[in-house]
């Protein structure tokens, strides 16, 4: 009798952990589903408030931008300058970063240049503590440096390969540990990885580019995870993602279906995005539903889909025969 009072003791014991259990999941699951409704509906509401309600002013931040020598880095380093922001730009092209902060000192804009390879964690660590030192505190990073080689995976060299990891992520490592800790002291700030659509797929020519961009997608998300986590809810984050810009990086490439964009169409998504702080954004915007429509797809139908769409071989493109063109015409065949 006692062994089987003990076994029904045992019995209703998990019984009610079963239960509790259950209904905690039950309630998390609401909850969550409860959430999910209200970001949706907040989501419709708030496309339909006017921009200039929905921009936050950026007039008393210190934004520094890598990459700042050209491209879409000098064209945001102008856009936040106009917006009274004090303007910091990296970049180991010196002339180039002569002619942004030239161009920002032409309309009393502030602007600080710092030549910095980013590559080097403790020259970043060095150099973020000169603009400390003569700047103040960064309160907005753009981490927006990147190089592509366009070249077929065999074709690329070990040290290409390692220089676009090296600028294209561990650079965003780098000046984050830099500039964060100072971000989460105060519970204020802004970080902004430049990502790329090459960071949901994958093109032929890009290996190491696209590599480096699915990289940055996951950190920047990885990220943004542990400041909500840790209620850091004064920091955001944001991801932007383009397609193919009109820039020297991508010089040469061709697109089918989508246009190459301009940059400075890109540059004002990217700061729009940024002044509503968004979390993620692609540009266009037609690739959010395209980018769903992946996941739903059969895998071995990508590729044909990415060919139709132009898109996998918009740097190089493999004929049915083996024969590679890009940009300058015939260049060899697939063995």
């Amino acid at each position: 009798m006692a062994l089987n009072f003990n076994q029904i003791l045992k019995n209703v014991n998990c019984f009610f952990v079963f239960v509790t259990n259950f209904m905690q999941i039950t309630v998390n699951v609401i909850y969550t589903l409860s959430l999910i409704i209200y970001y949706l509906i907040e989501s419709i509401v708030i496309t339909f408030v006017p921009n200039r309600f929905k921009m936050k002013d950026v007039s008393d931040e210190t934004v520094l931008i890598t990459g700042g020598g050209n491209g879409i880095g000098r064209q945001l380093a102008i856009k936040f300058a106009r917006r009274g922001c004090k303007v910091i730009i990296w970049d180991v092209d010196t002339n180039g970063l002569a002619v942004t902060c030239k161009l920002i000192h032409q309309f009393q804009g502030k602007c600080w240049s710092f030549e910095c390879d980013i590559r080097d964690r403790k020259q970043v660590y060095s150099t973020a503590d000169r603009v400390r030192e003569q700047v103040g505190s960064v309160t907005l990073l753009v981490n927006n440096a990147g190089v592509a080689d366009k070249k077929l995976f065999l074709d690329k060299d070990d040290e290409s390969i390692v220089k676009t990891m090296e600028i294209n992520v561990h650079a965003h490592f780098w000046t984050c540990k830099a500039f964060l800790p100072e971000m989460m002291a105060n519970n204020r700030g802004h970080i902004v990885s430049i990502a790329s659509l090459a960071g949901y797929a994958g093109i032929i020519g890009l290996t190491d580019y696209c590599a480096s961009k699915f990289a940055v997608v996951g950190f920047t998300e990885s990220l943004r995870m542990e400041l909500i986590a840790r209620n850091y809810d004064g920091i955001k984050v944001t991801e932007i993602s383009p397609y193919f810009l009109n820039t020297k990086m991508f010089a040469g490439v061709k697109s089918k279906v989508f246009p190459i964009l301009k940059c400075d169409t890109v540059c004002e998504r990217i700061l729009f995005a940024i002044l509503c702080n968004k979390t993620v954004t692609y540009i266009p915007f037609i690739f959010q539903p395209l980018l769903t429509l992946k996941s739903i797809i059969p895998v071995d139908s990508i590729y044909h889909a990415y060919k139709l769409l132009g898109v996998s071989d918009a740097v190089i493109e493999v004929k049915k025969n083996g024969e590679i063109l890009n940009s300058n015409g015939p260049k060899n065949k697939i063995n």
